[in-house]
Parts: C-alpha cells; structure tokens; sequence
C-alpha cells in the first residue's frame, strides 16, 4: 500500500489532489484546519481508497507539525504534496509581525520540516510535490509576504532536489496562475474568478508528472491561464 500525505487538502488544490490521486491501493493521510470541511472530502473519496486519514493540525506553530508528524506515524510516505499555505494581501507597511509569522510558519517552515523528517526515510521512487506559484517568481504589489514566502520555498526546494537526487526522490515544483479557490473569497477586492484557471487543472498536472517512469522527472510546472496573470 502506497502512502501519500497532502498538506490543505480541505479545499481548492489540495481537495482536487486528494480526489485525483484516490486509489484502492493508496492511503490518503490529508491534512487540514477545516473539520468539517476536510470531513467532506475524506468521506467522498474514502470508498475509493484503502484507507483515509484526517489530520487536523495548525501548520502555523510548531507544535502543530511536530503533531502531524507524530499522527503520520514511523510507516515511510510514498508521496509528500507541500500545499498547505496562506495569504496576507496588504501593503507592506500595514503588515502585523504576527502575520509574517504566521506567513513563515505556514508556507516555509512548514514544508522545511515536513521535508527534514519524511524524505529520509522515503524510498527510490517516491516524490516530493511543492505547490508554489507565478507569485514564486513575480512581485506583485500588496502581495509582499506571500512572494516572499514563495520565493524562499522555491530556493529550498531546489536544493533539496538536488540533494535527494541520488536516492531517486523527485522533487516537483508547481507553479500555478492565479486559481479559482476559495482564498479570493477572503481577499478585499474584486477578482475575475471566471478567467483563473480550476483546481482540478492543477491536480491533472501534478498527477500527470506523478505518472511518469521513476527515472523521469517534470521538475518545474507552470501552469497559466491564456487570459494572462491576473
């Protein structure tokens, strides 16, 4: 039996993962804050699973991974997808220092340590998956703290690659346009929803690279709307 953990797989990218990589021979570790939410989703994909699990952890604290880690178990994972992540839209200046903590915690430290303790132990042929973004790569005005962190989780999953290149483990960086999740519902403005490209197109693409021979690599997946960034 295979063992895949996904980070925020209550919604969005995470949820369409979980749902496109549900397999009788798999056990879905999915991780969330949503209760309820992530309660749905485990039990619309558990009939076609070997077995699901609910991780209800906060990512933003350390206790709250040192937690996941221990629920995950001694049992080696087959696949670690990094998506879990946050967002504070505002212009630099009115940034709390909680909220650029909590920006770390979730969108760097988190995957860090998650990476520092599964990939050791993860065989030849596993993977590690890291949903970025354009924003990984591009500055966006009032999008500071999350650039940042995407820029750094780009630099550290680059070097991990090339670290666990020799034991077989893929590292596949995702680097999705804006996409038609519920963070926009949670962000002042107005945002053309109907041109971002869908969840579901991401999850393709990650099970698509997840597909390929062992010894064949996607190491960087852009994903763009042909409307352009948005």
């Amino acid at each position: 039996m295979k063992r895949y953990l996904i980070t925020g797989a209550s919604r969005g990218i995470g949820r369409a993962i979980a749902e496109k990589l549900a397999a009788n021979d798999v056990q879905l570790l999915l991780h969330g804050r949503d209760t309820v939410a992530l309660a749905e989703v485990c039990d619309s994909i558990n009939d076609r699973c070997a077995r699901v699990v609910r991780l209800i952890h906060d990512l933003a604290v350390p206790s709250g991974i040192s937690d996941l880690i221990d629920q995950v178990g001694k049992n080696p994972v087959d696949l670690l997808v990094n998506n879990a992540g946050i967002a504070i839209v505002k212009p630099f200046c009115e940034i709390t220092s909680i909220e650029w903590e909590q920006t770390v915690g979730v969108n760097i430290t988190a995957p860090f340590l998650l990476m520092q303790h599964f990939a050791p132990h993860m065989p030849p042929g596993s993977s590690i998956v890291n949903i970025l973004s354009i924003a990984a790569n591009t500055g966006f005005a009032n999008w500071s703290a999350y650039c940042m962190s995407k820029f750094a989780l780009d630099g550290l999953s680059r070097c991990v690659r090339e670290e666990l290149r020799e034991r077989k483990i893929r590292v596949i960086n995702v680097y999705p346009a804006a996409a038609d999740t519920n963070i926009w519902s949670q962000i002042e403005g107005k945002w053309p929803r109907h041109k971002m490209i869908s969840p579901d197109e991401v999850a393709s693409a990650v099970a698509y690279a997840l597909s390929r021979p062992a010894d064949v690599t996607l190491e960087s997946i852009s994903i763009s709307s042909l409307a352009g960034n948005l």
